[in-house]
């Protein structure tokens, strides 16, 4: 069973592997989970935004579940299954398949299709958190669920759902503020980008749901372990050239429209690390093979410890 101390560092959120068919693409899929599990990352985890689950029909989050459960515990690390939906009854029994697969954490945003009010927020957390039989739970806190939680709101989720482990605080959330990354932490793990490992390091955050893990693992677990030891000079340089290299992503490609998922899969597929290619679902623009072997290209003038040997 996963605790606070063992929810930690960097996991990998993986996207999805496509066919030129648009079917669930398993083979290639497994391959990545595997090659992350064996690069030593702490946990894969599915359905967020690059894992496109806003894209994905109910046989095909089962299916992707199975597989990423099978290939982690074949691989001794935990696996933690996104089952955000747009209703509670949707979340529900995507947390109880979770969890009969065998998953070891849920993760779960609010409803984003109609914002909730205060009143439903903690019922919908604890309806859910039963449902998932009381699986380690992580909330994925984003202002695409067109709200975002109060310190007291995060604190009343945590007493009425003690399986409340871990916040993944994108921008504009409380827990990506000093103020709010120092108080959760009391009481939750706090996950964060990998450009915030420096400031937010230092208030408590101990992870990330990271995509540049899975472009290049041996980077960021190398950032991660200076976390580890507090060795801030070297967390904040690593961070530094994280910041470039999305500078860099937003003025090559702001411009084209890529979701997370396409912008994940460029820098995986660039690196040489991911197998599952740059296809993703519509009605989002995917990149093109040119975009990887730009990127590419930038990597080795400005970044080459990003490229897989």
């Amino acid at each position: 069973m996963l605790t606070r101390e063992t929810l930690t560092g960097p996991w990998a959120g993986l996207p999805v592997a496509w066919t030129e068919g648009n079917r669930f693409d398993e083979a290639t899929y497994r391959a990545d989970v595997a090659s992350c599990c064996k690069a030593g990352v702490p946990g894969v985890y599915t359905g967020g935004t690059s894992g496109e689950f806003y894209a994905m029909e109910i046989d095909e989050f089962k299916a992707v579940t199975q597989a990423t459960v099978e290939e982690c515990r074949s691989h001794g690390k935990p696996a933690m299954i996104g089952c955000t939906s747009t209703y509670t009854l949707g979340v529900a029994k995507r947390a109880a398949y979770a969890a009969s697969a065998g998953a070891d954490a849920i993760q779960v945003a609010l409803p984003y299709w109609m914002e909730i009010g205060d009143a439903q927020v903690v019922p919908f957390f604890k309806e859910v958190a039963a449902a998932g039989g009381e699986l380690p739970l992580s909330i994925y806190e984003t202002t695409r669920a067109k709200r975002v939680l109060t310190l007291d709101q995060h604190r009343r989720i945590k007493d009425e759902v003690p399986c409340y482990l871990m916040v993944k605080a994108n921008e504009q959330t409380i827990g990506c503020t000093p103020e709010g990354c120092r108080a959760l932490s009391a009481f939750v793990n706090v996950f964060v980008s990998e450009h915030e490992f420096g400031s937010l390091g230092r208030l408590g955050a101990r992870g990330s749901c990271s995509s540049v893990v899975y472009w290049n693992p041996r980077v960021i677990l190398a950032m991660w372990r200076h976390v580890e030891r507090r060795d801030w000079a070297s967390v904040d340089a690593g961070c530094e050239r994280i910041i470039k290299l999305f500078d860099y992503l937003n003025a090559a490609f702001g411009q084209r429209d890529f979701t997370d998922t396409g912008f994940d899969r460029l820098g995986g597929v660039a690196s040489g690390f991911l197998k599952c290619g740059l296809r993703s679902r519509g009605p989002y623009p995917a990149p093109a093979a040119a975009d990887a072997e730009q990127l590419r290209d930038w990597y080795r003038a400005n970044f080459p410890e990003m490229l897989i040997a």
